[in-house]
């Protein structure tokens, strides 16, 4: 798990890390924590060696020409080890003197910023005055603090000027230099002083903005910021993996595994944030803009937060100074600091929001993929010309674009590149699929573990949108332990009868079949002995009692099933190994939720809320806040795309998705309703208000239906940190 997704970043990566376990050991860190003063540490010219300070310069000034996220991945390894030294400042130099236009400047100082023999700092900190002269600049003032200002070669500088803030570099041996008592003992800031000094026209930063310049910063000082978030994810779950209290590993403990999943979620959220953020610098500029300040709004915080949890998770051997978790605290909060106010980037992020400059969350493909577009293009063109919605969904389902990844005749056998390029077809078409609805969680089910007889019975009519399903998995003393179900399945001549209630059954009232798991074999252990049946709904024995909700509706229903006869051909996969169908399709039921769409208020209701309204500070802050959650929830899901094109595994971000999008939909959907003022207390179901009191009163169900939060955090800390599995009963 890592920010770069490709094989080669992985490999970039490996190679950092191993230089990282070589040379940037415990005792090295701690020297310069107790050093009297900072010095360039002793890897220094190793990590010039390696070519990675010259990784984003160009080739025609000693660079290899790649980009930022490059950069990215090399400061996240750097950032689990609390490096010290000025790679972080030398190569945010880099960066900002690259962007300006200044071709004398790049000639002289890329060169040495790439191969180490230069080292650079640029100052986010503003408080320097200048005056034209000679057509340059002769430059007054002090500027603190600057990170990395000590060992600086050149320093990069905001100016007040007459004409406004411009940008200049300068040799450090032209300033007064002074290193700070730092937060981050490991790597210090210093001030800068100028008393007059000059500074020539080729010095002067030629068609570079401040928020150009702040923007490279949160993607440089994001990416370390994960390193951070990494390390502290890592020992925290490893102490909680053997550390005993009261007889029994820490982690075991829900609190203690729950602060876990929750750092693992933030780690996450911010390593999306920032490879979007890198990958996206070079784009449309306020696209670049919008990507670098989602990412100095999450992934700062993600680096504070998870150091604060690290240390209370280690308990009081993570109050001492001897442990390392507090460099790591230092680390982040001096990073976050330099960037400025976490508020004030929110609010950017609301009024690029709000203006229309919200950056796409889609997978860019290569040009090689156009002949297959093209040809996607002319099919979907063919679906889209057809006027009858029934006819449409007929066709659609046969020719297998409603499930194009399935093999023939049920789908494409389209690959994952040819699934996307019809998604985004069929969006810019504005051609729609069949709504499956709760059909689409049986749909994988039936094609893996249905018989041939099955899927021309079932699937075909499903995947046409003609068929409506409910899912007869809930029972009142099984919710989200579904193996604990007491529904009970007797054989008979032919086929069998169940007997029991199921319970929170979504659209029972509409559904013409059911997909049930009951037990075939109460001797057996709990998840074995339960088999998988297909239900006709009007089958005798079935009554169907609506539940009104506490949103005044009835879409959830309780099932009572009295002796229904289910027939052979109607059980799915082998009898008693019924669980192994139901995970199946309980992974689908989960990916499908983690979209969020149609469910509930998002990221297009959030914006289209406040579009047009004057907002006053606090709320550009919370709205920016609320944005920026959205767009990273929305780039883990194409992170997990991006990595299955690259034929890696998925990775955390498939697990975390569900239980982040559905919060969210939460959140917005509270914020949303309580925005509404005095009239939240209206629930006019015509207007506004009513449409609102229904997000915020139905959103209560979203962090309980297809696996409640607490639930979902023990997955994620168990299957993707390791920590132990809850006790069994009585043990």
């Amino acid at each position: 798990m890592a920010i770069g997704l490709t094989e080669e970043h992985d490999a970039l990566a490996e190679s950092v890390r191993g230089f990282v376990e070589r040379n940037v050991t415990v005792q090295a860190v701690r020297a310069a924590l107790e050093a009297g003063t900072e010095t360039r540490p002793p890897f220094w010219a190793g990590l010039a060696d390696q070519g990675l300070l010259g990784l984003h310069i160009a080739e025609e000034h000693g660079g290899h020409g790649y980009g930022l996220l490059e950069v990215a991945v090399v400061l996240e390894e750097l950032g689990r080890a609390a490096a010290p030294g000025p790679f972080l400042p030398t190569v945010l130099a880099g960066a900002v003197i690259q962007a300006a236009r200044n071709a004398k400047a790049h000639e002289e100082l890329l060169p040495g910023l790439a191969d180490g023999t230069r080292t650079g700092a640029v100052s986010l900190a503003t408080g320097l005055t200048g005056r034209r002269a000679d057509e340059g600049l002769v430059i007054s003032g002090t500027v603190e603090p600057v990170l990395g200002a000590v060992l600086a070669d050149v320093i990069v500088l905001p100016v007040g000027t007459a004409d406004g803030e411009e940008w200049v570099v300068i040799d450090a041996a032209a300033a007064t230099v002074e290193e700070l008592p730092s937060l981050d003992r490991v790597r210090r800031a210093g001030r800068v002083t100028l008393t007059d000094v000059g500074v020539a026209a080729d010095r002067v930063l030629d068609g570079l903005e401040g928020r150009r310049v702040r923007d490279l910063a949160a993607v440089l000082l994001g990416a370390e910021a994960t390193g951070v978030a990494a390390w502290c994810v890592s020992t925290a779950a490893e102490y909680a993996k053997v550390r005993e209290q009261f007889g029994r590993p820490i982690g075991q403990f829900q609190g203690v595994k729950h602060k876990c999943a929750r750092m693992l979620i933030a780690l996450e959220q911010a390593r999306a944030a920032v490879w979007d953020a890198a990958r996206a610098i070079d784009d449309a500029a306020e696209e670049a803009a919008f990507a670098a300040r989602v990412a100095a709004v999450i992934a700062p915080d993600a680096a504070v937060q998870t150091a604060r949890d690290c240390i209370q998770v280690l308990g009081g051997i993570g109050f001492t100074w001897e442990h390392e978790a507090h460099l790591y605290l230092r680390r982040g909060l001096t990073l976050r600091s330099l960037l400025g106010s976490a508020g004030e980037w929110a609010a950017s992020v609301a009024d690029l929001a709000l203006a229309g400059s919200v950056r796409p969350v889609e997978v860019e493909l290569d040009d090689d993929t156009l002949p297959v577009r093209e040809r996607v293009r002319a099919e979907i063109a063919e679906l889209a010309a057809i006027e009858d919605k029934g006819r449409l969904n007929t066709v659609m389902g046969d020719e297998g674009w409603t499930v194009p990844h399935l093999p023939k005749p049920w789908g494409r056998a389209a690959g994952p590149v040819e699934q996307i390029l019809i998604q985004q077809e069929m969006r810019r078409a504005k051609v729609k699929p069949p709504n499956l609805v709760i059909g689409a969680w049986l749909v994988p089910s039936l094609f893996t573990y249905g018989t041939e007889q099955q899927k021309e019975r079932f699937l075909r009519p499903t995947l046409r949108g003609q068929m409506v399903w409910c899912q007869l998995f809930s029972e009142p003393g099984a919710g989200s332990d579904l193996a604990a179900l007491s529904m009970k399945a007797v054989r008979v001549e032919g086929g069998w009868k169940l007997t029991g209630q199921k319970i929170w059954t979504s659209v029972a009232q509409h559904a013409q079949w059911g997909f049930c798991i009951a037990r075939t074999d109460p001797a057996a252990p709990k998840h074995d002995g339960i088999t998988y049946f297909l239900v006709d709904m009007k089958s005798e024995g079935i009554d169907v009692r609506p539940l009104k909700e506490l949103t005044g509706e009835a879409i959830f229903n309780e099932v009572f099933l009295d002796e229904v006869f289910v027939p052979d051909d109607c059980v799915v996969g082998e009898v008693d190994k019924g669980w192994q169908v139901a995970r199946n399709t309980l992974s689908n039921e989960r990916v499908s939720l983690s979209t969020g769409g149609g469910l509930g208020a998002g990221l297009p209701e959030l914006l289209e809320f406040f579009d047009g309204r004057e907002l006053d500070d606090v709320t550009r802050v919370e709205v920016g806040r609320l944005v920026a959650q959205g767009q990273s929830i929305d780039l883990l899901g194409l992170r997990t795309t991006v990595k299955q094109l690259s034929g890696l595994n998925p990775g955390a971000e498939a697990s975390v998705r569900k239980l982040l999008g559905v919060q969210f939909n939460q959140d917005v959907a509270d914020y949303v309703w309580a925005a509404q003022g005095a009239n939240a207390v209206l629930e006019d179901t015509r207007g506004l208000s009513g449409k609102w009191a229904r997000y915020m009163l139905f959103s209560r169900a979203m962090t309980i239906y297809g696996g409640t939060t607490e639930v979902q955090l023990n997955i994620i800390a168990e299957r993707l940190l390791g920590l132990p599995r809850d006790p069994e009963p009585g043990k």
